[in-house]
């Protein structure tokens, strides 16, 4: 009752409970690792492709590096 008389019998929820959401804690050092991952995983992928264009006699995409 206190508080509430401190407050000027303002019963607004917000004085007395927080509505803020916190924001979600990124871990960077994992989402590093999966974009790492991803990017390795493109760079298998246009091999394979280029290999089977180079079969075909047709001219090769373009590489990442």
């Amino acid at each position: 009752m206190a508080e509430i008389e401190k407050n000027d019998f303002n019963l607004n929820i917000s004085r007395y409970i927080s509505t803020a959401v916190a924001e979600e804690e990124i871990d960077l050092a994992a989402t590093h690792a999966g974009l790492v991952d991803i990017e390795q995983a493109i760079r298998q992928a246009t091999a394979q492709h280029n290999a089977f264009l180079k079969e075909l006699g047709l001219p090769r995409l373009p590489s990442a590096d």
